[in-house]
């Protein structure tokens, strides 16, 4: 599989510009189908990049072997490719979760420490609700799927048009930044507190953080 790969990223150096920017439009859009059969994906990607680099040898353009619908081709690609949910997707799924749990608990407990033992502004530990925080979490691990899932959407309706900068920086900015982030700070601030307490000192979530970031590496490796 990753022999593969390093070949066709090899091999697609050989394309004229033109080429090269309409292959790896479909390249994206086909990769983007993960639920779709990783080695025929690329067994399939290669086909077509050899023969893109024939037609290129004979003169011909992308046209010959795409049409005129490269998006329609793509599609006709992705259908008839088995689908299949793989070991690797569930493990990077877990990987996904396991990071995002690591990051938003290694910088909550690194800026709360800051400000409680540098600086004095909140004390030093914390009471969590059990309730309100296997809620929360629920949730923000919901939103964040959508963030993910909304992007890929986003990459896979970017390949095959001309997108401008300051619209994909708008896009990515407000809907894929801004709108989950002020969602996510809402979630917090509304929730009620309901369910069991537990009080730790916030240097734990510092540790709690790395815990969770090396069990997403573990999902990687097995990835």
């Amino acid at each position: 599989m990753q022999s593969l790969i390093a070949e066709n990223n090899e091999k697609r150096k050989l394309l004229n510009k033109e080429n090269k920017k309409i292959y790896e439009d479909m390249l994206m859009y086909v990769r983007l189908s993960y639920k779709k059969s990783e080695a025929e994906t690329e067994e399939v990607l290669m086909e077509l990049l050899d023969h893109l680099l024939i037609l290129q040898h004979e003169g011909k353009d992308a046209s010959e072997l795409f049409g005129t619908d490269p998006k329609q081709y793509a599609d006709e690609i992705v259908g008839e490719l088995p689908q299949v949910i793989t070991k690797k997707v569930i493990m990077l799924f877990f990987m996904g979760v396991f990071y995002f749990l690591g990051v938003a608990t290694f910088v909550n407990g690194l800026v709360s420490s800051i400000l409680s033992y540098g600086f004095g502004q909140l004390e030093s530990n914390e009471t969590y609700y059990i309730g309100t925080l296997s809620v929360n979490t629920l949730l923000s691990l919901g939103i964040a799927f959508l963030v993910v899932c909304g992007v890929i959407r986003y990459i896979s309706w970017t390949c095959f048009r001309n997108v401008s900068k300051v619209f994909e920086l708008l896009v990515t900015g407000i809907v894929f930044g801004t709108l989950p982030f002020c969602i996510f700070l809402a979630l917090f601030y509304f929730m009620p507190s309901f369910g069991p307490s537990i009080t730790i000192e916030l240097y734990w979530l510092i540790l709690i953080g790395i815990c969770f970031y090396l069990l997403g590496n573990v999902f990687k490796r097995k990835a």
